[in-house]
């Protein structure tokens, strides 16, 4: 039976059928060692789960919210609510009571489950909310009765029943989950995705990118997210692989140090944290040492250009390349546990193509990729497989077809589009055209080898007062190059130039302020206002601007000391930047940059 014709459970059941003994998720335990279920133990685990859940109530169609970070615990809540035939949605654990609240209502949820009794705060009201059907929440660790609360553990001690068999009455068109929009703009949108469209995404995402037999994956991204509800969730079930937890973004370095992975997907800031701290341990490097360096990322970068054009490496070329790795640049890369990385990638939001160049030095080329919630994950991709171009996100997969309106707007349709998006009815909505095709409201271009380059959000595109429309990413990620600058904004909807917000680079400008004999004794603020930053911010917005047309240069700029963040708000759990928080937020700085 093809991959599309089945459904996840039915994956589930094969891998432990004939990899038992395999191990399939592991975490890290308080006294800091692994702990590991194999797939055997795994289903046991999900078949307990299901029973529990069953015993609270939840029934086949019935919506479950899952708010719990990246924990074994939600990984494995997920697949157990599947099987007993409801529909789980993650939940961004950075997400405001206000969101909360909305998407506890549209989705008409019987049920929550949340990390810890601080998580369940948000919660606790809409029990006793008329207007949500929320029955019961359960708390995985500290859970109190008096507040409402069902404890976790409580669930594995309910008679599994029948429920876990209900997954045989799951058909492929069945509704495997409901995916919220990260809400860049208005409300979240519940994005309805069934076993047929992950499987179908799933089976292409497989075909493009050469991975090892069960293959290693590290799991930080959140789970409401498409990329790592793909990546870390389904791709694992559907290749039998081995996925590690890592529930917080500080402990990432460690982990990949610890798992080594074939496979790394980030999003563009964590490949440019990642690239700011290795150039600021370059940056110390001796000189004699940090020459020989330069020498080996210098064969990668010139191995990387023969491959990206499709010609055959030379001999000599080839042979100078595999020392230089040997000795020099995996010895690096294993620093950051990227040494035995096959296929890394990126999506998103467009990536700077110095951050891609500074990686493909170091043999690592960087595979931008392409999609939204609503393509259920990858809609294109690069590939060592398939081909590459660096700064394109690739071509399309199997499962998707895409086309180019007259004004740029990229449209898909295909196997693995979503069918449409959750009515507070519980209905499905289509969202597509009468032909099947979904505006994804980005702006792009496909060249003459099938390459698709996105160059912009068609609704974040700036219009300036002469009517001049600008895309503000290029110009950001051009800002971006210059070392010391790690965020940018740029502004000018309705204005008459452009302006620009940035942020100095925590790794790099320290080593930079060193180099140049610069102490203000670890005073952050008293650095980024310093005169001879100043002037170099100035450089780095002239060089940038040296790039682009007059209507997209940048006339004047801010440094900003605080970095922008989920937590602060200015991104979203997925590391995109919240255009309308930082308008907002830094409303009087835009406006005394205009001079109002």
């Amino acid at each position: 039976m093809p991959p599309t014709g089945r459904t996840l459970p039915s994956l589930l059941a094969r891998n432990a059928a004939d990899r038992p003994d395999e191990p399939a998720l592991s975490w890290r335990a308080p006294d800091g060692g692994w702990t590991t279920l194999t797939w055997s133990r795994v289903r046991d685990r999900v078949a307990e789960l299901a029973g529990g859940y069953a015993a609270l109530g939840v029934g086949p169609g019935d919506h479950v919210l899952l708010m719990m970070g990246n924990r074994p615990e939600h990984w494995l809540s997920d697949l157990a609510l599947v099987h007993a035939g409801a529909v789980p949605t993650a939940v961004y654990d950075t997400a405001a009571p206000e969101q909360v609240a909305h998407i506890a209502r549209h989705s008409r949820a019987r049920l929550a489950v949340v990390g810890d009794a601080g998580a369940a705060a948000a919660w606790e009201d809409l029990l006793a909310d008329p207007g949500v059907p929320l029955a019961a929440l359960v708390v995985v660790d500290g859970a109190d009765p008096g507040r409402g609360h069902t404890d976790y553990a409580s669930l594995a001690a309910a008679p599994a029943g029948t429920a876990f068999d209900r997954r045989r009455d799951l058909t492929p068109d069945d509704l495997l989950t409901v995916v919220y929009t990260s809400g860049t703009t208005g409300d979240p949108k519940g994005v309805a995705v069934t076993h047929r469209e992950v499987l179908a995404n799933a089976t292409a995402l497989d075909a493009s990118v050469e991975l090892p037999e069960h293959p290693d994956h590290v799991c930080y991204l959140p789970l409401a997210h498409i990329a790592e509800r793909m990546l870390g969730l389904y791709l694992p079930v559907f290749r039998a692989s081995h996925v590690w937890m890592c529930d917080d973004l500080q402990d990432l370095p460690a982990v990949l140090r610890h798992v080594r992975p074939p496979q790394f997907f980030g999003v563009p800031r964590v490949w440019e944290k990642f690239a700011s701290a290795l150039r600021a341990e370059l940056a110390r490097l001796p000189e004699e040492e940090r020459a020989a360096v330069d020498a080996a990322t210098a064969v990668a970068a010139e191995h990387v250009a023969h491959r990206e054009r499709g010609g055959e490496v030379p001999a000599a070329l080839a042979e100078r390349f595999e020392r230089a790795r040997a000795e020099v640049l995996l010895p690096l890369l294993a620093g950051v546990g990227l040494d035995r990385v096959t296929w890394a990638a990126s999506a998103s939001a467009p990536m700077p193509l110095d951050v891609v160049r500074f990686w493909a030095g170091f043999g690592v080329v960087v595979m931008d990729a392409w999609g939204l919630t609503e393509s259920v994950g990858v809609a294109t991709v690069n590939s060592p497989a398939t081909g590459f171009r660096l700064g394109s996100v690739g071509r399309p997969i199997a499962s998707v077809r895409v086309r180019v309106a007259d004004d740029g707007e990229v449209w898909l349709r295909g196997e693995s589009v979503f069918g449409g998006y959750l009515g507070p009815d519980g209905s499905v909505r289509p969202a597509t055209d009468a032909g099947g095709w979904f505006a994804t409201g980005d702006i792009g271009r496909l060249d003459e080898d099938g390459y698709l380059w996105i160059t912009d959000r068609k609704k974040e595109l700036i219009v300036t007062s002469q009517g001049k429309n600008v895309a503000p990413a290029p110009v950001e990620n051009a800002l971006k190059e210059h070392p010391i600058v790690g965020q940018a904004y740029v502004h000018g909807d309705r204005r008459p130039y452009l302006v620009a917000l940035l942020v100095p680079d925590r790794e790099t400008l320290p080593v930079w302020a060193a180099s140049r004999g610069i102490d203000t004794g670890g005073d952050w603020e008293a650095l980024v206002a310093h005169p001879e930053v100043a002037a170099e911010a100035e450089r780095a917005v002239a060089a940038a601007n040296a790039r682009f047309s007059r209507a997209e240069r940048v006339r004047r700029h801010r440094l900003l000391p605080g970095e922008w963040g989920p937590d602060t708000g200015e991104l979203t759990p997925s590391l995109k930047l919240r255009r309308r928080v930082v308008r907002e937020r830094y409303a009087d700085a835009l406006a005394e940059l205009y001079g109002d």
